[in-house]
């Protein structure tokens, strides 16, 4: 899905992806339930979840979410903390060595801003985060967004737009941008 692509819903491509959503949420009720130390466990569920074994050296901390799994690449030596979301149906690629810190969210799909097709159609943009980031706690990456090579998200920020290389970026300021009222 692209950022100006619509999927419509109850079409087709929706319903498969919806049955996919249901067995992605099963696997991950499985996955969280294991026992902390039951590491043979985890990387098998883990790897019916994103559709190939775990890279060398990555670590995912309990509990864990995705709505979909198999458009989630993990480079090696990633390290994801607890409670964090990753809702990939548009794709989500994490470069090697990078960290995450708990409770951060990844989305990859939404809805039209305009009320009438709202609740026709999913819209949606891949994510990709480069090679060396930080991304501290309960931040938030939004569609479509890029973080460069050795960047730093800040705890709590709110990623609308792409992140340079080697740069931090903070903040969650909401503003208005346009009106259809």
């Amino acid at each position: 899905m692209s950022s100006d692509y619509l999927m419509e819903i109850h079409s087709p491509e929706f319903l498969a992806m919806a049955a996919r959503v249901e067995e992605a949420y099963a696997l991950t009720a499985r996955l969280n339930a294991l026992p902390f130390e039951d590491r043979d466990g985890k990387a098998a569920v883990l790897e019916q979840l994103l559709g190939s074994p775990l890279p060398d050296k990555v670590t995912i901390h309990p509990p864990f979410y995705t709505d979909h799994g198999l458009h989630l690449e993990l480079g090696e030596r990633v390290f994801v903390n607890q409670g964090c979301t990753f809702l990939d149906y548009a794709g989500i690629r994490i470069g090697p060595r990078v960290m995450i810190a708990p409770q951060v969210t990844f989305i990859t799909v939404g809805h039209p801003v305009e009320p009438e097709p709202r609740r026709r159609y999913l819209t949606g943009a891949p994510i990709e985060v480069e090679e060396n980031v930080w991304i501290g706690a309960g931040a938030t990456i939004l569609p479509g967004v890029t973080i460069g090579k050795d960047a730093v998200v800040a705890a709590g920020a709110v990623v609308a737009d792409d992140v340079p290389a080697g740069s931090l970026v903070t903040g969650t300021k909401a503003a208005v941008r346009r009106t259809w009222v």
